[in-house]
């Protein structure tokens, strides 16, 4: 029997460009939980996070706990602590 380490996406999550292909792909699930799941995995040091986004840490732990509703000023906090930006792009239309 082989065993195999555990798979952490934040082992892979080490520059900007990265964390931004990574949270853009989140984006593009319909569940809002895989996204705040995803700025989980890129948090790198919560009490870190909390200083760069200008939040109290037990305020960041609940707006990226499964469930939260945060509100849309704490997501751009958050992206600015993780030094990435949300952007908007047009989808391309289905033809039917």
């Amino acid at each position: 029997m082989t065993n195999f380490a555990p798979f952490d996406a934040a082992d892979y999550l080490d520059d900007e460009e990265t964390i931004a292909e990574y949270l853009t792909a989140a984006l593009e699930d319909s569940n809002p939980d895989v996204f705040l799941a995803a700025i989980r995995d890129v948090a790198r040091g919560m009490a870190q996070l909390a200083r760069d986004a200008g939040l109290g840490r037990e305020s960041l732990y609940k707006a990226l706990a499964p469930g939260a509703k945060p509100r849309y000023d704490t997501i751009l906090k958050l992206l600015h602590g993780l030094g990435v930006k949300l952007t908007a792009a047009p989808s391309p239309r289905i033809i039917g």
